[in-house]
């Protein structure tokens, strides 16, 4: 009798609760600005979002990705409707 290969994948049910961590892989932190994942590269190497490695791997902590978006925020202009 063969022996079964264990899944690889995890249940939703536990990435979504991964992704309420306080640090996040760069496709989660992708996902929860709802970009793409190239994307969420380029913001980290670039230094626009900050990051941490722990150990060998690259990991943005949430409070980071807040930053990211305050600073949008504070750089976005305000729109004047038409009268």
């Amino acid at each position: 009798m063969a022996a079964q290969k264990a899944s690889t994948q995890r249940p939703e049910s536990l990435t979504g609760a991964a992704e309420s961590g306080i640090v996040l892989t760069i496709e989660q932190a992708a996902r929860k600005l709802g970009i793409g994942r190239t994307t969420m590269y380029a913001l980290v190497m670039s230094g626009e979002v900050r990051s941490v490695t722990i150990g060998r791997l690259r990991r943005v902590p949430t409070r980071c990705l807040d930053e990211y978006v305050s600073g949008l925020l504070e750089n976005a202009q305000t729109v004047i409707p038409a009268a």
